[in-house]
């Protein structure tokens, strides 16, 4: 008769499964066990099955059998050694003779520096663990060659790869050429990038192998966000891990997680790695292109396919995957990380962009108050063969957006005003936004749930690169969108703004909920803007769109409200910029203005330091069915003689056009505009203070209208 059942064991994994799994490990049958120790078979499978466990004598000659010592069974924490070798998996050609060049979600985003920052901090952010305590997040650039290199790639099993990597590259696609070209560089340089992104307070990649859950959904499976906070995700396509994959030259990712709840007993260690290649043929056999680093399962339904494996300290330093401390989170290793935009080439240069990339998407999550702490904390360093490098930095919001910092800490701390009366102060007023019923929830002529976002103004900085903007954020706090306001009058004096929608305003409640659910819906997979999507039109009612197109001029009255315009309009701004800045605009016979070509609404400006012009100039367009190609330029009105024309420091596009080589673009259909420009004080005949500016926005030569 199976024996009784003992006090349950306050850690390690339930005895039977851990029994069940060793067994399989070991190649031993139910039917062995019993006859080794002595026991019926129906005693076996009730410790198999949770009914029984056996007594202390027969769990020491389990481990004697097994191979192992006792605390091994009765912990049940480890796994017993069976010699099953570590080794790549690579996943069989389809049978019906499909094939896949290339991992397509990889293509959703640029192989850049500030996609990944962004797409990997924001999934960190996402699977908080204590909502006390911020997410912790550390990118460790790591560049290796001579005897470091050659370990490295001595752990990675690289020689087992290698002939894969030669066969995948010889292809014509994409993805082949860019294999190739990877491999040539290792070859003649004989040197490697690695980036590693820790985060701590995270939950780890929990969840069994290969059925629902964290692990499976990384790890196994596109498109699978397996977001367990949903509610408040800043991702929702589960294409950004795809990210890592892509910033990798060999689409080659290592993976080591510590779970913030235990699988098969353990938290600590779980190690896998991936490789996504496109289809090729080694030795006559033909392979889809995924492989999976990692112990052959025993599963039957799973036979030979590699599985996470719990690693030692040893295999963890070799593959450059330790972590600090046992915090829950997890560390993906990217082989080979490079920028493909090509502006971060250098270790110093990949370095900064990093820092910059935080600091930009992620600012407002790092900042904490009376009312709510700080989301996040994130810091780069970098090295070489294991020294220091670069030093770490730990990204300082205050540092990189100070007038932005200073608007959301007056709201964390309450310290917000309801009129502005000095540069330092930050004033607050609630915007409305109308989020539509999801389709077959709504009654008829229902516009739908109000709900108030919350907008911060405060001055600018006086070295500001970007003036008058609303940074607009949902969820936790990363930067969606930048809202350029229309319509505000010349002199307005220089400011920075935040939007706060949804969670990101601190509340709970019904309609947060909704508008975080609604804005969600219409972001694209960039999380970049709130527009028109698939599942905004599909989801909710007839309107959303226009909600979204309300809401946004809400904001702009807002921000208009706040400035004070009509007393900003009565007075013109600034004497000083007032007879400083002229501004040219074509207009039809009679000097009256004509609607055929694009018309200057407002115009921004101020001078810096250097003695250069910062202007934003908002055009108002005819309807064409070409894009517009102007060609800005700006002229100083001197006392005497002609206008010589300076040249641009930097023009910059915004969400409604683009800059491209001295010209901006506008799409057909667009009706307003807003560009901006510096000029470059070199070209300067005279001081900026000592001359009028005048703006010019010709069409360019071969525009089209």
């Amino acid at each position: 008769m199976p024996e009784s059942l003992p006090p349950p064991l306050a850690r390690g994994e339930a005895f039977g499964s851990w029994l069940e799994r060793q067994l399989r490990r070991a190649d031993m049958s139910q039917a062995d066990l019993a006859a080794q120790v002595g026991k019926t078979r129906a005693a076996v499978s009730a410790w198999i099955n949770g009914r029984a466990e056996p007594r202390d004598e027969t769990k020491a000659r389990i481990a004697e059998i097994l191979g192992t010592d006792l605390a091994a069974v009765v912990t049940r924490t480890v796994d017993v050694p069976t010699g099953r070798p570590i080794g790549w998996h690579h996943r069989p050609a389809h049978a019906d003779g499909g094939r896949e060049y290339g991992n397509a979600a990889a293509f959703a985003f640029d192989a850049d520096l500030s996609v990944l920052a962004r797409e990997a901090t924001q999934n960190s952010l996402d699977e908080r663990c204590d909502e006390r305590a911020p997410v912790r997040v550390h990118y460790t650039l790591h560049e290796l060659d001579g005897p470091h290199l050659d370990a490295f790639l001595a752990a990675l099993q690289w020689d087992e790869l290698l002939p894969h990597y030669t066969e995948a590259s010889r292809g014509n696609q994409k993805v082949s050429r860019s294999l190739r070209s990877a491999l040539e560089d290792l070859s003649r340089e004989r040197r490697l990038r690695l980036l590693r992104i820790d985060d701590y307070n995270a939950a780890g990649l929990t969840g069994p192998e290969y059925s629902d859950g964290r692990f499976a959904a990384v790890v196994r499976r596109q498109l699978d966000s397996h977001k367990v906070t949903g509610r408040r995700a800043g991702g929702s396509y589960g294409l950004g891990k795809a990210t890592l994959w892509a910033t990798s030259r060999f689409g080659l990712v290592l993976i080591n997680s510590t779970l913030s709840e235990p699988h098969e007993g353990r938290t600590a260690g779980r190690v896998i790695g991936r490789v996504d290649l496109p289809w090729h043929e080694v030795g006559g056999e033909a392979y889809a292109g995924p492989a999976w680093l990692g112990e052959p399962d025993t599963e039957p339904e799973h036979e030979g396919v590699s599985r996470s494996w719990w690693a030692d300290d040893e295999t963890l330093r070799g593959l450059h995957l330790g972590r600090a401390g046992g915090e829950a989170g997890t560390s993906f290793l990217i082989v080979g990380a490079h920028d493909a935009s090509g502006d971060a080439e250098s270790l110093q240069e990949m370095h900064d962009k990093l820092v910059r990339a935080l600091a930009d998407g992620f600012w407002a999550a790092m900042l904490g108050g009376r009312s709510a702490g700080p989301l996040l904390e994130a810091r780069v360093t970098t090295l070489r063969n294991g020294e220091v490098f670069v030093p770490e930095k730990r990204v300082d919001p205050h540092a990189h957006h100070p007038a932005l910092s200073r608007a959301l800490q007056a709201y964390l701390d309450g310290d917000t005003v309801t009129e502005l009366t000095s540069a330092r102060q930050v004033v607050r007023a609630d915007v409305p936004m109308i989020v539509t019923p999801l389709k077959g929830q709504g009654r008829p002529r229902d516009k739908g749930r109000e709900h108030l976002a919350v907008l911060l103004l405060t001055p600018a900085e006086d070295d500001d690169s970007q003036l008058n903007r609303v940074v607009c954020m949902r969820g936790n706090r990363m930067t969606i969108t930048e809202h350029r306001p229309r319509d505000l009058p010349l002199g307005t004096t220089p400011f920075q703004a935040v939007l706060l929608a949804g969670y990101a305003t601190g509340r709970d409640g019904e309609d947060v909920e909704l508008a975080e659910a609604f804005l969600r819906a219409s972001e694209p997979p960039e999380h970049d803007r709130w527009d028109r999507t698939e599942e905004l039109t599909t989801a909710y009612e007839r309107g959303a769109l226009t909600r979204l197109k309300e809401f946004r001029s809400s904001i702009d009255k807002t921000v208009r409200s706040l400035l004070g315009k009509r007393e900003m309009a009565r007075t013109g701004g600034p004497a000083v910029l007032r007879e400083l800045l002229k501004l040219d605009m074509t207009t039809g016979p009679m000097g009256r203005r004509t609607q055929s070509f694009p018309t200057v609404r407002n115009v921004e400006a101020r001078i810096d330091g250097r003695g250069a012009w910062h202007v934003t100039v908002h055009l108002r367009l005819p309807d064409a069915s070409d894009p517009w190609v102007l060609a800005p330029v700006a002229k100083f009105d001197v006392r005497s003689g002609g206008r010589p024309s300076v040249e641009w420091e930097l023009l910059v596009g915004s969400e409604s056009c683009r800059a491209e080589n001295g010209t901006i673009i506008v799409e057909p259909g667009v009706r307003t505009a807003v560009f901006s420009g510096v000029t470059d004080p070199a070209t300067h005949p005279v001081r900026g203070g000592y001359a009028r500016l005048a703006v010019d926005v010709p069409k360019a030569r071969g525009g089209v209208a």
